[in-house]
């Protein structure tokens, strides 16, 4: 993925991630004036697909996004890092307590790209580990696994069984029944980093 924010403007988007949870706990930071001013940045007011994941321990605390783009950069990272901490229905809400101990991690992402495969070996082969997030849907069932899902699951089957799983389906629908699968890239900024 060509990388088109700099690290300046990815630690600009984590401190936002942060504040806006921290303002909705009424824990307000000290955030910069710049950083609030960030929505005149140009480049923060692209179109895209953004994620917010929320970690605590290193275990998985929160994680929402969207796969399209549905507002720019800068207001879906407010708006997912709310629902990351706020409405994931894995877990309850997050506290002020757990904040201190939360690491965020945001991606923003490329539009989805149909993946064309004839059966579950093609598909095996035409997957970028560590690259490629990944959307499967078959019927009404989807989910979709980041790019940084492949550090857990670094084996191609593996990935593609727990995807399946997380979308409702049977472990090898991937393999046995032609799902529709489409793949996408994203820029990762990671607190601590």
């Amino acid at each position: 993925m060509q990388e088109y924010l700099t690290e300046e403007q990815g630690r600009q988007l984590l401190r936002l991630a942060r504040g806006t949870i921290a303002d909705k706990l009424s824990e307000p930071t000290t955030r910069s004036k710049n950083e609030k001013d960030g929505h005149q940045d140009p480049a923060l007011l692209a179109q895209c697909g953004t994620f917010v994941t929320l970690k605590v321990g290193g275990q998985l605390r929160g994680c929402i996004g969207n796969l399209e783009p549905v507002s720019s950069i800068y207001e879906g990272i407010q708006r997912n890092a709310l629902n990351a901490a706020f409405h994931d229905s894995r877990f309850t809400k997050l506290t002020a307590e757990e904040l201190r101990n939360v690491h965020i991690d945001i991606s923003i992402l490329t539009r989805p790209q149909p993946l064309i495969y004839r059966d579950g070996e093609d598909l095996v082969a035409r997957l970028r580990p560590g690259i490629d997030g990944v959307i499967l849907g078959l019927g009404h069932y989807s989910a979709t696994f980041l790019p940084q899902v492949w550090e857990q699951l670094p084996r191609v089957e593996d990935f593609l069984g727990h995807l399946c799983r997380k979308a409702g389906l049977s472990p090898s629908a991937w393999r046995d029944s032609h799902p529709e699968v489409a793949t996408y890239q994203v820029q990762c900024f990671e607190e601590g980093k």
